[in-house]
Order: C-alpha cells, then structure tokens, then sequence
C-alpha cells in the first residue's frame, strides 16, 4: 500500500496565526485539492494528521471541527479525489499529550490503523514540528514552503534529508510521475 500523510493548515487549506476557526474560513490553497487527487489517481491512500488546540482552547467545537474536515473531503471530491482519513490532536501545547505534533503519537496511530510501517511514507508539512513528528515516525520528512514553509525553511534546523517543494502540487509532481 502506498501512503502519504498530509498536515491540513497550510499544506490544502491557508493557514491563520488567528486559526482557522469555522468552514468559511477554510479555503483550500490553489492546487492542493487537484494534488490530492492526482495522489489517489496514482495510488496513494491519502491521510491527514492535523494538530488543532483550537478545540482545547475553545476557540470552536467538535462540530465546527467536522464542518470544516466535510468542506475539505467535498472540495477534494469535486477535484476528483479523496482523503482516506483524518487524525487530529485536540489537545494544548500544554496537555502533554502524546499526539500533538511535534510528538509522533498521531502518526504511530496512523501506522497502527493502517497496519503499515511508515518507514519511507512521506508526510508532508509546513512547519517543524510537522517534520519533527515525521522523522521520529520514520517518516520521509518533505517541506513545503506554502503556509508558514518559508518561515520554517529560513529558521533551519530541518532533519536531515528533508525535500523541500514549493507546494502541495509540486510535491504530487514529485512522487507520481
């Protein structure tokens, strides 16, 4: 089975320092619905591993949670594809959870659900705790500079190895040619 696990906030939809708190706000970057997409149609399972506090902070509510994952699984079908699953951390920086990115816990839940190692599996994010998370996954770390990408590459101390692409498109180009 090939896999790939995507951050949500400035991976498919923009980011906000404000987070993004309601489906309105959430909107998909250019692009990364069609990448998604052209994932399943090369035969990847698509899945998101996303940290959200703004429920632990309560900024929104489970179901405003849901409402924004519906408006992304609807705009990538509308593109032709899909998103297999969706992992999220609830928690604060300051719960000690074990699933809150930079901590891998999320994505050993993924590899346990999905009954796969994760050894080479790309997963991709835009900051570096998303990257973080992925090299104690054994993940194959990849960077995007959309979202807060740029400011992650400028501040280095990237793990070794990291690809580093402009977006989500251009990371799709990459792996299913």
């Amino acid at each position: 089975m090939k896999l790939i696990i995507l951050d949500r906030d400035g991976v498919i939809n923009e980011d906000s320092d404000m987070f993004v708190k309601s489906a309105a706000e959430w909107r998909p970057l250019p692009g990364s619905a069609e990448a998604i997409a052209r994932f399943n149609h090369a035969g990847y399972r698509v899945v998101v591993a996303t940290n959200q506090s703004g429920i632990g902070r309560g900024l929104f509510e489970m179901a405003t949670l849901n409402a924004m994952h519906e408006k992304m699984h609807r705009v990538v079908a509308q593109a032709g594809g899909r998103i297999d699953a969706v992992f999220y951390c609830p928690h604060t920086a300051d719960m000690s959870c074990d699933c809150r990115k930079p901590k891998p816990g999320m994505l050993l839940e993924i590899a346990k659900r999905f009954d796969c190692e994760l050894t080479g599996v790309p997963s991709v994010g835009d900051s570096l705790r998303d990257l973080q998370a992925a090299a104690a996954a054994k993940c194959e770390t990849v960077l995007v500079k959309s979202g807060k990408g740029l400011q992650t590459l400028a501040a280095g101390g990237l793990p070794r190895g990291t690809l580093v692409f402009d977006n989500l498109a251009a990371v799709a180009a990459h792996y299913c040619q």
